[in-house]
């Protein structure tokens, strides 16, 4: 699971409730009719906005926003390195025992490529195809967030007018004002809530998420291409020194 996302849900909703639960009692701040005008009404124009099967992969891909376990660049750079220092001794059939161990799909699927017989040009133009697809799908993913976080504000502001009215009509009688004022300003409230705490953070964070799975799938390809054109392998190893900070590499070899 991803520390800083929940942290971040922590520290979001636990400083709201509390500053709540020090001035008021948190059942003031829950009001069905308010409820359904926010989540009713975004449900509603995301779904027309967007077919039902293109929802349900962005709320799947969006498990990534919590459920994801990073692996560190500098793992892949070794074990590509190990691949390299093996097929220059062994050639590159002598991977074929380390597919086994791969846990990556994307580079098991490169070394077996290799193994193979693919050209290097083939086998950079087939993963970098890949690559393309899965963009594409984070891109939708992030987007549809990025869209219910325009339209949960929007709603609220509905909601907002729909409370004002219910309260001008009523004002001979005091006894509805307080409800309809309550509409009025707690659908501002879940609309803003729904945007910028869950929906927007959750785009950024597969937006990251996308660019880093990308950085390190690039600098996949970039190996098994340099590994299948017999590239001496410390010069395959500067080369995926450039994906990443200076202060983050660290040779294979010996000094």
């Amino acid at each position: 699971m991803d520390l800083s996302t929940i942290l971040g849900v922590i520290a979001a909703f636990g400083l709201m409730l509390a500053a709540i639960l020090h001035g008021s009692p948190i059942t003031i701040f829950f009001n069905i009719p308010a409820l359904l005008i926010v989540l009713g009404g975004t449900t509603g124009v995301a779904f027309i906005h967007y077919p039902f099967k293109d929802l349900l992969e962005a709320f799947k891909v969006a498990q990534k926003a919590v459920f994801h376990r990073e692996t560190p660049i500098n793992e892949y750079i070794i074990q590509i390195m190990g691949f390299a220092n093996k097929a220059r001794k062994e050639g590159i059939l002598g991977l074929q025992g380390e597919l086994d161990s791969i846990e990556d799909e994307f580079l098991a699927r490169s070394v077996q490529m290799a193994i193979d017989g693919q050209e290097p040009t083939t086998l950079g133009a087939m993963l970098t195809t890949e690559i393309d697809y899965i963009k594409q799908r984070h891109q939708k993913g992030a987007s549809i967030f990025i869209s219910i976080g325009t339209y949960a504000p929007a709603m609220g502001m509905v909601g907002t007018l729909i409370g004002l009215v219910q309260m001008l009509q009523n004002l001979n009688d005091p006894s509805r004002i307080g409800p309809a004022m309550a509409v009025a300003l707690l659908t501002t409230f879940y609309g803003a809530v729904i945007a910028n705490v869950i929906c927007l953070p959750v785009a950024g964070k597969l937006r990251n998420r996308s660019d880093s799975e990308i950085l390190v799938k690039t600098l996949i390809i970039e190996g098994m291409q340099s590994i299948l054109s017999g590239e001496n392998p410390r010069i395959i190893e500067q080369k995926l020194h450039a994906y990443i900070s200076p202060k983050l590499r660290a040779t294979t070899f010996e000094q």
